[in-house]
C-alpha cells in the first residue's frame, strides 16, 4: 500500500479482516511517523445498565486497566511508561471504546496489555474501592456544575423512561455505592467478548502485519454467552413542550438546555441536519444562535446548538448559558431562531459557506494518525463503507436548501420540545 496516492483513505489503501470469532480488524499504512494507533470497540455498554446499576458499565469499564489476572496495576502502567505509550477504555451507552499510541516497534506490547485488560481483568478489590471513591466526588461535584445538571434534566424530559438516553451513563450517588466487585465481575463476564467487535490499526507498520498482530492478540477470545448487538430503540417525537428547573444554590449563573430526540447516524437525513445546525448554532462562532442570542442581544455568555447522531436518536439541542433574570428572554429567542430554520430555507450564500466549511474540514481531520483511525471506525461501526470518506464532499454538496429545510422540519415542531433549566432560583 501507499498512502501517498490518496490522502484520503479509501478502499485501495485500507486493509480489513474478519476474524473467525466475530472481530473486525482494519489497517491504513503511514510511514511518515513512527508512530501507530489503535482504535476500537466493543458492542457492550450503559445500554445494559439497569435504573438500580447506573453506572455500573462505565465504573465496571474505568476498573479493567486497574489490574489483571496476568498484571498488576503497577505492572500496567510501567509498562506503558516505559515505552512511552499510552492506553484508555471507556463505556458509551451501546459501546465501550478504546484506544492507544505507542511506537510502530511496540505495537505487539500494547495490544497484549489491551487484550489482558479487556479478557482477564481482575478488579482488586483495594483499587475498586479507590476508583468508587473518585467517583462519588466526581458526582458530588456535578452536583453543583449548572450545566451538567440542565444536560441531565435534559435527557429525562426528552426521552422515556424506557429507553437508555433516559439515564446518566455515570451513575448516580445513590447507585455507585451499591455496585460491589460481584457486580463488575458479572457485567464483565456476561456482555464483553469479540463478536462484532472492531479493531483499527493506523501507523508506521505494514497494514497485513498489523492484521495479523491484532489476530494473534484477540483472534482466541470467545464468549458463547455475549448477548446479541444492543441495538437503541427509536424515541418517539415530543408531542408538547416539556419543561423543568433545576435549584442549584450559590450559583450566579443559568444553564438551558432546550431541544428534542435528533436523527441517528444511519439516518437519511442525518448530513441535511448536520448542515441546518452549523447554521443555526456552529459556523461563524456558533451561528444564527451566537450572533442573535449572544452578540445582538447580549442575553447569553455562550449559545450553540449540537446534533449527536450516534447509534441511536441522539438529541439536537440547543445550550446556553445565561443570567438568570435573562432566562425567558434567552428561551424566546432561541425559539425565536429555531422557528425562522424551520419555516425559511437558508440562503445559497449560506448553504455554500458551510457546505464548504463541512468539506474543508475533512482533510484538515485526516492530517496525523488519530483523526485517520477516528474516521475509519466510524466507517465500520455505522456500516458507511470504505468509500464513504471519498464521496463525503460529494454527499454534502448534493444537499439543497430544501434539504436542510425538510431536516429541521421534521425534528422541530411548533409547542414540542424538551426545556431544562439549572441555576440558583430553577426557573
Amino acid at each position: 500500500m501507499n498512502n501517498r496516492v490518496n490522502p484520503i483513505p479509501g478502499p485501495d489503501d485500507i486493509a480489513r479482516r474478519e476474524l473467525a470469532n466475530g472481530l473486525v480488524v482494519l489497517a491504513r499504512e503511514n510511514f511518515n511517523a513512527q508512530s501507530v494507533v489503535l482504535t476500537g470497540l466493543l458492542r457492550t455498554g450503559a445500554i445494559f445498565d439497569t435504573p438500580q446499576t447506573l453506572g455500573l458499565a462505565d465504573f465496571g469499564t474505568e476498573a479493567l486497566l486497574y489490574g489483571t489476572a496476568n498484571r498488576s496495576f503497577e505492572d500496567i502502567h510501567e509498562t506503558l511508561e516505559g515505552l512511552g505509550a499510552d492506553l484508555e477504555i471507556s463505556a458509551g451507552v451501546s459501546s465501550t471504546g478504546f484506544g492507544g499510541k505507542a511506537l510502530a516497534e511496540d505495537l505487539g506490547v500494547l495490544l497484549d496489555v489491551l487484550q489482558d485488560a479487556l479478557r482477564y481483568p481482575a478488579f482488586p478489590a483495594d483499587h475498586v474501592e479507590r476508583l468508587r471513591g473518585e467517583y462519588m466526588t466526581s458526582l458530588q461535584m456535578q452536583q453543583h456544575d449548572t450545566r451538567y445538571r440542565a444536560g441531565e434534566a435534559f435527557r429525562a424530559l426528552a426521552y422515556p423512561e424506557s429507553h437508555p438516553y433516559h439515564y446518566s451513563s455515570d451513575g448516580t450517588l445513590e447507585t455507585i455505592p451499591a455496585l460491589g466487585r460481584d457486580l463488575l465481575v458479572d457485567y464483565h463476564r456476561r456482555t464483553f467478548g469479540p463478536r462484532d467487535a472492531i479493531v483499527v490499526v493506523v501507523g508506521a507498520v505494514p497494514a497485513e502485519a498489523a492484521l495479523d498482530a491484532v489476530e494473534a492478540a484477540l483472534g482466541g477470545w470467545t464468549n458463547p454467552d455475549q448477548p446479541p448487538r444492543p441495538a437503541i430503540p427509536p424515541a418517539p417525537a415530543l408531542a408538547e413542550v416539556r419543561q423543568t428547573g433545576v435549584v442549584v444554590p450559590g450559583k450566579t449563573q443559568s444553564d438551558l438546555v432546550l431541544g428534542v430526540p435528533g436523527p441517528g447516524r444511519r439516518d437519511p437525513e442525518f448530513h441535511a441536519a448536520r448542515l441546518v445546525n452549523n447554521v443555526l448554532g456552529l459556523f461563524g462562532m456558533m451561528g444564527r444562535l451566537g450572533k442573535t442570542v449572544r452578540e445582538a442581544q447580549g442575553l447569553a455568555y455562550y449559545s450553540y446548538s449540537l446534533v449527536e447522531g450516534e447509534s441511536g436518536p441522539g438529541p439536537w439541542r440547543v445550550m446556553a448559558g445565561v443570567n438568570p433574570a435573562n432566562v425567558g428572554r434567552a428561551v424566546e429567542s432561541i425559539l425565536a431562531e429555531i422557528d425562522r430554520i424551520t419555516r425559511e430555507p437558508v440562503s445559497e450564500e449560506d448553504l455554500a459557506d458551510n457546505k464548504a466549511n463541512f468539506t474543508g474540514r475533512l482533510p484538515l481531520q485526516l492530517e496525523n494518525n488519530e483523526g485517520v483511525a477516528s474516521a475509519i471506525l466510524r466507517m465500520e461501526r455505522y456500516g458507511l463503507g470504505l468509500d464513504y470518506l471519498r464521496t463525503y464532499a460529494a454527499t454534502i454538496n448534493a444537499l439543497t436548501a430544501d434539504d436542510l429545510l425538510a431536516a429541521a422540519q421534521k425534528y422541530f415542531k411548533p409547542g414540542a420540545y424538551a426545556l431544562a433549566v439549572a441555576g440558583p432560583d430553577g426557573k
